[in-house]
């Protein structure tokens, strides 16, 4: 069978009527190439079986092979340079959970190119590329693992419960291969899954710290600090410590114990849920007592500021009511107490949760079954290098020393905020305590 077909060109492009005979098979095989590769339609359809066939199938596949090479590009472009080992393992959201000596460091949050201030995250990051959890080249770019710490800490600030979470190939033995490449005051205590769109900063709904200090810190001003050994805290000076500390619970503007904040700003608002000082205890022939502060979040020196105020209270350099003029819209003298005692002890994720933890799918985010490791971190690394720090170097006793040149009892002047500033830039900027 044949189908006549018109055509109103000449092959020599006169524009005359032509017509040309075709076999029925070489319409079907017009029809194919039309749906394979539309645009070449009138060009083929004009083309007699034999020579029409050939030059459709090799443009088929010539535009098969480039689509493959395009597609092979892009995926070793978004994959970056896999070995095997990168394939075989599969890349998941999860926590860690750290505790470090913040002693030689300065601060948790890392600052790539910056090599002069090591911070915790600078040996944690290196110890997830050496033990093969993350791409070498997604080191100073570690947005790339969606990588982000719950809370930041000052300069020589400690940690018992900090976590950061981020999407890392679940090797075996991981937290052991981790530990493997930390030096001993940096330590993974644990792991757990947590859904895609975790964050550990902004699923945190509170976080407690600890200030371990000598209690010398709370004897009046007339004490002579130099016999610190024999200095024991009385009932009712603890007592009077605890109605201080009382008075910062709940949701108060503490825009004079940041440098970050100006009065009206509504973030320096932060909601305060416990705070504490705890029974003394005797370490080192030095009495020491720790304070315990559960907040929402904290700005950057906030903690050490509420202690170094309460501090110069109970010492007989301010009054009480400073506490209240303090939440006021003046500025105010508020000392800051060393960063040595500063521990981040737990951060708490109850809306998760609550939300997640008992849905059959996801781990709930707590730690009972690491308690025990925990403890036994503080106890090695953390609480010996505090007291034997202070109990060598006394920096509470040279903060204390300090006190007499803050004026409590006015609005703090031009020259005291300028003072302050340089103080808080000393420190490497971190946001939080």
């Amino acid at each position: 069978m044949v189908l006549v077909v018109s055509s109103p060109l000449n092959l020599d492009g006169s524009g005359d009527m032509f017509q040309t005979r075709l076999p029925l098979r070489a319409l079907v095989t017009s029809r194919r190439v039309v749906a394979a590769n539309g645009g070449l339609v009138k060009l083929l359809s004009s083309m007699s079986e034999a020579s029409q066939s050939a030059p459709a199938a090799n443009l088929l596949k010539r535009s098969k092979e480039e689509n493959e090479v395009v597609q092979t590009t892009k995926r070793a472009k978004s994959d970056g340079d896999n070995t095997e080992e990168e394939r075989r393992y599969p890349k998941k959201k999860v926590i860690l959970l750290m505790a470090y000596c913040g002693k030689g460091y300065y601060g948790m949050q890392r600052n790539p190119g910056n090599t002069q201030f090591r911070t915790i995250e600078d040996d944690l990051v290196a110890a997830l590329i050496k033990s093969g959890c993350i791409p070498e080249n997604h080191g100073d770019e570690m947005k790339k693992m969606s990588f982000q710490r719950c809370a930041r800490t000052d300069k020589g600030v400690s940690a018992a419960g900090q976590v950061v979470s981020l999407k890392l190939w679940l090797i075996e033995d991981i937290v052991e291969k981790i530990n493997k490449h930390l030096p001993p005051q940096i330590r993974i205590l644990g792991l757990k899954r947590v859904t895609q769109g975790f964050n550990s900063k902004n699923n945190c709904d509170a976080r407690t710290y600890s200030y371990l200090l000598p209690t010398v810190a709370f004897s009046h001003k007339d004490y002579e600090t130099n016999d610190t050994a024999s200095f024991r805290l009385d009932p009712e000076t603890l007592q009077r410590v605890n109605i201080l500390f009382a008075r910062y619970k709940g949701t108060h503007n503490f825009h004079n114990f940041t440098s970050q904040k100006a009065p009206k700003d509504p973030s320096a608002r932060r909601y305060i849920t416990e705070m504490s000082c705890g029974e003394p205890f005797i370490l080192s022939n030095n009495e020491f007592a720790v304070i315990k502060v559960r907040g929402q979040s904290f700005m950057m020196h906030q903690i050490r500021k509420m202690i170094g105020l309460v501090i110069a209270i109970i010492k007989g350099y301010a009054e009480e009511n400073v506490i209240d003029r303090s939440w006021e819209q003046d500025k105010v003298d508020v000392p800051k107490a060393p960063g040595l005692g500063l521990v981040l002890e737990r951060v708490h994720f109850d809306r998760y949760n609550k939300r997640f933890g008992g849905d059959g799918l996801h781990e709930c985010l707590e730690w009972d079954g690491e308690e025990e490791a925990i403890k036994a971190f503080k106890e090695a690394h953390i609480y010996p290098t505090i007291v034997e720090t202070e109990c060598q170097e006394g920096s509470m006793r040279s903060w204390m020393a300090t006190l007499p040149i803050h004026d409590f009892h006015g609005t703090a002047n031009e020259t005291q905020n300028n003072k302050e500033q340089k103080e808080e830039e000393a420190d490497i900027t971190n946001d939080s305590d």
